[in-house]
């Protein structure tokens, strides 16, 4: 185990970066703009306007800033939902799979 503030075995990069959020759960592979807060090998959070259903499978687009680095998709599943303000709910995704 890392001995470091949060108690993770791994760290989080803060992020604050626009993603594209693709609810596969529904039939019609729902698109959602959001933003991703951090990031780190086994999970994320997500700010988005509206709350998603804990177990919601989701595959998540992060663009890359940079030519060098690519993009990142992952797949995962909600594990947590806070609400942060009126139109903004913070989710926990764990990240199942890298594409």
């Amino acid at each position: 185990m890392v001995n470091y503030d949060d108690n993770r075995d791994f760290y989080r990069m803060m992020l604050n970066s626009q993603v594209t959020v693709t609810i596969i759960d529904d039939e019609v592979n729902s698109t959602v703009l959001a933003t991703c807060r951090d990031l780190s090998a086994t999970g994320m959070a997500v700010e988005m306007p509206h709350p998603l259903e804990v177990g919601t499978a989701v595959r998540v687009h992060v663009d890359s800033a940079n030519t060098s680095v690519s993009a990142l998709d992952v797949k995962g599943k909600v594990v947590r939902v806070s609400q942060e303000s009126e139109e903004c709910y913070l989710l926990g995704i764990n990240i199942s799979e890298i594409d």
